[in-house]
């Protein structure tokens, strides 16, 4: 075992028993609601709009713009030691970076990485260069390439991986990176060594993650990895809710705007394998 993975491991602690906090909830009366089946009618009414949600998170951003509300996420190497351990000019895309607080572990951690950063919001675009401009700690600030995208209606710019080779023969078929075409060439960069979704996906509606992860699958180049993290079920976030909060099946509506879903493994290693990854 290498020191990355030795240091991945001393890192995670199993500080509860899953099956004894599972039974503890659902037989909590105060909490059933969270258990209760929602009506597909209700869902389709709230989750069509996705110029919504992007507006949502511009108000967030807008309000914390200080950057303080978030901070960085240092865990993240030791989390993700594939990060560590790559290539020099590695290719990195993060979905969903906010202002910058994963893109700052990322670059202060290696110094050759390159990467590219995307959110729905353009303010929080705006946050995430005035934040990355501003660490004095990182070298070489061009490696960070930020742009507004809305991955899970358009899918990613054919600059980051072009339609030849992410194999892509239509807007609902995608298929995954060429190999021939994994390298920068003049119609696009050739794909990403790696995609993170850190807290991304859940701010989704289910039924546009599935299109949302096959974009992802079609701009990773063969043998990259999807490194994700996001909210589990019953996190103490989800049982924060309240009834009236609640929009679909363990999906939720904060009062800003904002939405957030809470993953338990099954569907996380359905929606994956259904995009076409494969979990390591």
């Amino acid at each position: 075992m290498s020191r990355e993975e030795l240091v991945a491991e001393n890192y995670y602690s199993k500080d509860f028993d899953w099956e004894q906090l599972r039974e503890e909830l659902e037989s909590d009366p105060s909490l059933q609601f969270h258990l209760l089946p929602y009506s597909s009618e209700k869902i389709d009414n709230l989750n069509n709009d996705a110029e919504q949600d992007s507006e949502a998170w511009d108000e967030f951003h807008a309000r914390h713009s200080t950057g303080k509300f978030f901070k960085e996420r240092r865990y993240l190497l030791k989390e993700f030691p594939e990060l560590a351990a790559c290539k020099d000019y590695s290719k990195v895309l993060e979905v969903g970076c906010g202002n910058g607080s994963t893109a700052l572990a990322i670059l202060r951690g290696r110094e050759s990485m390159i990467l590219y950063a995307c959110d729905c919001s353009n303010e929080a675009i705006v946050r995430a260069k005035e934040i990355i401009g501003a660490a004095n700690s990182i070298s070489d600030k061009h490696r960070f390439h930020p742009f507004q995208c809305d991955f899970s209606t358009t899918g990613f710019p054919s600059w980051l991986a072009c339609n030849i080779c992410s194999g892509a023969n239509s807007s609902y078929e995608i298929n995954g990176l060429n190999p021939s075409c994994s390298s920068e060439t003049e119609c696009c960069i050739g794909g990403v060594d790696f995609v993170t979704l850190i807290f991304t996906l859940s701010a989704l509606p289910l039924d546009r993650m599935p299109k949302a992860l096959a974009h992802c699958f079609a701009v990773i180049k063969p043998g990259g990895l999807l490194l994700f993290r996001d909210y589990g079920l019953y996190d103490m976030t989800m049982l924060r809710f309240q009834p009236e909060q609640k929009t679909g099946h363990r999906e939720y509506l904060r009062s800003d705007g904002t939405r957030s879903y809470f993953f338990c493994l099954a569907t996380v290693r359905n929606l994956t394998s259904a995009a076409g990854f494969t979990e390591v």
